[in-house]
């Protein structure tokens, strides 16, 4: 049986007294360590065979660091990469008024947060995540954020800051309710003019 293909010995054949330099063709980005067995023949003798074995990277996850959304909102999509068997997502610092996802993909499978991964793939390679939010329209005039921690099995938090940009400063005036009459200092009466804003506003 071949030896697997990210290892790599050198030199594969010679005469005689020699050493065999052994390298990985590839980092194992899997939390798991992986194995292989090379097999050493000579004439007239039996094989004998050597494991060589590459330790597992440690668990870890990564998401986007910042994240940028218009003022009218939309869906977002934000994107990480984890060797994690399960991932949970939260909020904090949130005055956008995001709802977390009940589910987000991981190596193409739809995933309810917090639960294992089918197959678990990062045990044997590090995998690619997303998850996606609706962002409803800002409308005041300052920027919104909202961070988001992803969260893996082993404890490791990474945050992504939303950014909602700012929305357009504006202001409604309404019709005036009617006339004052002529005693209207004397009855106290009063007539209305209805202000919609999400800015300052005077009257001069």
């Amino acid at each position: 049986m071949a030896y697997a293909n990210w290892l790599s010995p050198s030199p594969l054949s010679g005469n005689g007294n020699d050493t065999v330099n052994v390298s990985a063709l590839s980092d194992n980005t899997g939390r798991n360590a992986r194995s292989t067995t090379i097999t050493f023949s000579a004439a007239n003798c039996s094989d004998v065979t050597r494991t060589v074995s590459q330790s597992g990277k440690p668990e870890f996850s990564s998401i986007q660091s910042t994240a940028a959304v218009s003022q009218s909102g939309g869906t977002l999509t934000l994107t990480g990469f984890s060797n994690s068997k399960n991932l949970t997502f939260t909020k904090a610092n949130d005055n956008i008024g995001l709802t977390v996802p009940s589910t987000y993909t991981a190596n193409g499978v739809t995933t309810n947060n917090g639960a294992d991964i089918t197959g678990d793939p990062g045990a044997s390679q590090e995998y690619a995540f997303s998850i996606q939010f609706s962002i409803g329209e800002n409308q005041d005039v300052s920027a919104k954020t909202c961070q988001i921690i992803v969260t893996d099995d082993g404890g490791n938090d990474h945050t992504c800051t939303i950014t909602l940009a700012a929305g357009d400063a504006y202001i409604t005036i309404g019709t005036v309710s009617g006339d004052l009459p002529w005693d209207a200092y004397t009855d106290g009466d009063t007539v209305t003019i209805s202000v919609e804003s999400n800015t300052n506003w005077s009257i001069s």
